[in-house]
């Protein structure tokens, strides 16, 4: 077993610059210690070199008057705190390019990048390529490093300021996509152009030989060193970050670190995920710190979704100018010290599985999947998030979910078709939504033989346009209502004559002035389509209800998908409550008898402010388990009432602050 397998990761992460070479690492051991951090990670190398690299292009920060990594990682190891190499190689110092020039990035028009005396290297340029490999090795063989970081890998298209600068043009970008695609570069990034989709696939497949050959480079040295990167293909802990930014579009992302690690610890077994929790307002501005209440959220969410804890922060914490956030950071790290023997190896009790699509952002798809993932959470529906590409090798078999949502997933392969269709045979439902299935013929087909619906095309402009709620008995929320509007693109599907047609579409009519509205009639289309097929349900909702939902918060919405969600499961979920929606549950049994039902008070958000969470009386929650024989509290260290019958749990939670973590033994 190697060392990060156990999932207890605690890391603090000092982003130190240059002049933090001399630093004091007694004083940085001893605030390690005070934050319970079992883990370090400082930057080590790739921009600048902070130990005497012998390395000719290796540039040696100016201020470096001792070997700062041994003295870190001798005093770390004394103290048992692991300590993780940082490395960032999409840079080098303006007196390498000098030299070696051919190495480094290059716009259309063959500009450099030069930002701050440092310039853009390229994924396939010999600095990378082959250079990255000879500090890494100089690392390795000196240094008894834990772990290895890498920062900004792959292709990297813009500065710090976000300011883009386009595909880059070097001669070994155009010799290697020449060769493999015998065909120039795209001129710019888009989607629907064909060499830009082989420019997609090129970008791929060179970013993953690069990670193929640091892991092997890595662990033919040691096996015991950890990968990590913002990647998946052949890394032990992919890191993701929670983090702000100034001119980010609203609506803000409540659930950054729930989503960030559930997408990795339910896809992949024998991956961990560390969600850095950054510290700062933004990249522009990284010596204020956002509120210690999102801090508080961040970190509880990640532990609470089964991930260790990570915190960032510049450079060090003497002298860092707000320290505000500091005690609820150390506070987290504490508890998690003191009870980590319940957190990071979780088995998955979940109903639902919702499917995250390959490059959402590419198909227009992360709006739509983060709006469904916002509904099921406030919903409190326990639920599973496997990446599309995983379909063929979930970590838990997809017959054993009631159901699976599919959003705005475009196309399957054939191989992944076979999974989704052995899973229904075996009676699990399914729900599409959006623009599934309708990116070739191939997919085309399966949407007619799946859902019973043919693809007839896109309708465009939506604007001003209903369905129509009439089947009160399905969507029992609607008493009271009977249109919802839509907005964006609308899949335009003739279904056939035996599935159940439900949401009767609503054309545009006049709407102003007040004196000339109506008007609005049917058009024959329909705003879903309920297919009963021998064993299971398939549901096709041909709008995007999620991306609705994600950026307007219209709970019409997300009552269409609850009512449904409600009526497919018929009473089985293995948790209902009636918290509120602000209250985030997290159901997960920690060994492979006992459970963790863990409670987390969102009240304090108010969509643009993280302020301190209003207490919460009274949550009534309702688990379908074995015999409970034992309920109590981390949080307050105290027994917990309850009742069980009938293999029903009932819990009472009297009160919850911020966070409370209950542990529920057979």
């Amino acid at each position: 077993m190697n060392w990060w397998s156990e999932n207890n990761i605690r890391l603090i992460q000092n982003n130190i610059s240059e002049s933090n070479a001399d630093l004091d690492v007694d004083l940085l051991i001893q605030q390690l210690k005070e934050f319970s951090a079992n883990t370090l990670m400082l930057n080590t190398g790739g921009i600048e070199s902070f130990y005497p690299t012998k390395l000719e292009y290796h540039f040696r920060s100016p201020y470096l008057e001792k070997d700062l990594i041994q003295e870190v990682i001798q005093k770390c190891h004394e103290n048992n705190i692991k300590f993780i190499a940082r490395f960032d190689f999409s840079k080098a110092h303006k007196s390498i390019y000098a030299k070696q020039p051919d190495w480094f990035y290059k716009t259309a028009d063959n500009q450099i990048i030069n930002y701050n005396e440092m310039v853009h290297t390229c994924v396939n340029g010999y600095y990378q390529q082959e250079y990255s490999l000879r500090i890494i090795e100089e690392v390795i063989d000196n240094y008894a490093v834990d772990g290895i970081f890498f920062n900004m890998f792959g292709y990297q298209t813009r500065d710090y300021s976000n300011h883009y600068y386009g595909i880059c043009h070097c001669e070994c970008c155009k010799n290697r996509f020449k060769t493999i695609f015998n065909h120039d570069l795209p001129s710019r990034e888009n989607f629907n152009d064909p060499v830009y989709q082989d420019y997609i696939a090129f970008k791929d497949i060179t970013t993953k030989e690069m990670l193929e050959r640091i892991h092997d480079l890595v662990k033919r040295k040691n096996r015991n060193i950890a990968i990590s990167t913002y990647h998946d293909h052949k890394v032990d802990i992919v890191r993701k970050e929670s983090n702000t930014a100034i001119d980010r579009p609203y609506p803000k992302w409540l659930y950054s670190a729930s989503e960030n690690v559930q997408s990795i610890e339910d896809s992949w077994q024998g991956k961990l995920i560390s969600n850095c929790v950054i510290n700062a307002v933004d990249i522009f501005y990284r010596f204020v710190g956002v509120s210690k209440n999102e801090i508080e959220i961040r970190l509880f969410e990640s532990m609470a979704s089964g991930s260790g804890l990570d915190f960032c922060i510049i450079g060090v914490f003497e002298g860092y100018p707000d320290r505000d956030n500091f005690e609820v950071v150390k506070n987290i790290y504490a508890f998690h010290q003191k009870n980590q023997q319940y957190f990071g190896n979780f088995t998955s009790v979940a109903d639902v599985l919702l499917i995250k699509p390959s490059h959402p952002s590419r198909n227009n798809s992360t709006k739509e999947y983060l709006g469904l993932y916002k509904m099921l959470k406030e919903q409190h529906i326990i639920f599973d998030v496997l990446l599309q590409e995983n379909i063929n090798e979930p970590v838990r078999s997809l017959d054993r979910y009631k159901l699976i949502i599919f959003p705005n997933v475009k196309g399957l392969r054939e191989n992944e078709w076979n999974a989704i269709e052995d899973a229904l045979t075996r009676g699990v439902s399914i729900i599409a939504t959006g623009q599934s299935f309708t990116s070739n013929l191939s997919n085309q087909n399966k949407l007619a033989n799946v859902f019973g619906g043919r693809y007839k095309g896109i309708k465009q402009e939506t604007r001003s346009d209903y369905l129509e709620v009439m089947d009160k008995k399905t969507f029992s929320s609607f008493q009271q209502r009977g249109w919802i509007f839509i907005d964006g693109e609308f899949t335009k599907i003739a279904f056939n004559t035996e599935i159940t047609t439900l949401l009767p579409y609503i054309e545009t009519s006049r709407f102003g002035p007040p004196e000339r509205v109506g008007g609005h009639q049917k058009n024959g289309d329909f705003g879903m389509g309920w297919y009963n097929k021998d064993s299971h349900v398939s549901i096709y909702i041909p709008w995007e209800i999620g991306h609705l939902y994600y950026q307007h918060g219209f709970e019409d919405h997300k009552r269409i998908m609850t009512d449904l969600i409600d009526c497919l499961l018929k009473g089985s979920e293995v948790l209902t409550t009636d918290a509120p929606e602000n209250v985030e549950i997290f159901l997960n049994k920690y060994d492979e008898r006992n459970y963790l039902l863990q409670l987390l008070n969102l009240s304090g958000f108010n969509g643009t402010t993280y302020h301190e969470a209003n207490v919460i009386e009274e949550i009534n929650v309702r688990i379908k388990c074995h015999a409970i024989k034992h309920v109590f509290s981390l949080v307050g260290k105290n027994a917990v009432s309850y009742e069980m019958h009938d293999d029903i749990l009932k819990i009472k939670v009297d009160k919850i602050k911020n966070y409370e973590a209950l542990i529920l033994q057979i």
